[in-house]
């Protein structure tokens, strides 16, 4: 069952950055598993969305993920973790 995961933060854009930096580092920031995922909001105040194709998958990211947060300075709180009812693709990957 894939699952949606949301994060709202107060991380900024140079935060994230160097979080994905890390996460490619580490030859997780492509994760198969990761079906979706964006960032959006103002600076300072940004807003994470993921799918994955299951609750284990992500579970195993966070492992990962999880100590760059706490090196890098962000506190991602509790993510709102929900069911994938339905999820389209319709454009290519973008980076704003």
């Amino acid at each position: 069952m894939s699952i949606g995961v949301y994060f709202n933060t107060k991380m900024t854009l140079d935060q994230y950055r160097e979080v994905h930096k890390r996460l490619d580092e580490a030859g997780d920031g492509n994760n198969p598993h990761r079906l979706h995922h964006s960032c959006f909001g103002p600076d300072g105040e940004l807003m994470i969305f993921d799918v994955w194709d299951s609750p284990e998958a992500f579970q195993a990211f966070g492992a990962t993920l999880m100590p760059i947060l706490a090196e890098v300075g962000v506190d991602a709180g509790e993510p709102a973790v929900m069911p994938v009812h339905k999820l389209l693709q319709l454009a290519a990957d973008e980076e704003a």
